[in-house]
């Protein structure tokens, strides 16, 4: 089996140089660049499994290099920056990031993150396979159909683009509809536990990225709702 390949975009040296060194003890294949401006065609050349990206760097910011990123690819995206504000977390996440570690980070953390998310990335790649192999899946629920084999949306007749993490949750939500889950269950559903404070903020932003995206009017949700003081669920129409 081929090693999973990790791309970094840091400006510093000693940054890539500690995660290299951790990553490739795991047996990753690792590669990087300090260039943001160049990270784009990088990534579209080695078509990495997983990429972490910095924040603040000089010629691009890591937020315009993951937009840009997005438009070609729904690989994971873990930031990883000094910045720890609330509010760069939130644009982080809302842009298309699926994760965000803060600088200074364990090495471990860093590694439990990687191998969390790659391994949500491999059961994904793993069960769409055999969905492949037997007949299409198929989840309709009003005017959303979800293509569990092909991994794609339609929403009201229009096909939706939605990164990895949006669909994994589109999709929990859709196989329990009308069911109740709170932010915990959700985050533990999708992203494990990492015993951060921000999960639940984490889903919140998800929730807000897939309503822009599936609902005719995502200011008056007809499909995932909020309950109040206890969650969201979809709604079955």
């Amino acid at each position: 089996m081929a090693q999973d390949k990790i791309m970094i975009v840091d400006n510093e040296m000693e940054i890539i140089q500690l995660m290299k060194l951790y990553l490739s003890r795991e047996g990753y294949d690792v590669v990087w660049t300090t260039d943001s401006t160049k990270a784009a065609a990088l990534a579209q050349g080695e078509n990495p499994d997983l990429i972490l990206l910095d924040v603040v760097m000089p010629g691009m910011s890591g937020i315009e290099l993951c937009g840009k990123i997005r438009e070609q690819s729904d690989v994971p995206i873990l930031f990883v920056s000094c910045k720890g504000q609330d509010i760069d977390k939130v644009l982080g996440l809302s842009i298309g990031g699926d994760d965000y570690i803060t600088k200074p980070f364990s090495p471990a953390e860093l590694v439990a993150r990687v191998k969390a998310h790659l391994r949500r990335q491999n059961l994904r790649g793993s069960s769409d396979r055999e969905l492949a192999s037997t007949e299409r899946n198929i989840l309709s629920i009003g005017g959303l159909e979800i293509d569990l084999s092909a991994h794609t949306v339609v929403s009201e007749g229009s096909p939706v683009h939605l990164t990895a993490k949006e669909f994994e949750l589109l999709v929990l939500l859709a196989k329990y509809p009308n069911r109740v889950f709170t932010g915990r269950q959700i985050f533990d559903n999708l992203w494990d536990t990492y015993g951060i404070e921000e999960d639940i903020r984490t889903v919140m932003v998800h929730i807000s990225n897939l309503r822009k995206k599936i609902e005719p009017h995502p200011e008056k949700p007809q499909y995932i709702r909020t309950v109040r003081g206890v969650g969201y669920k979809l709604v079955a129409h």
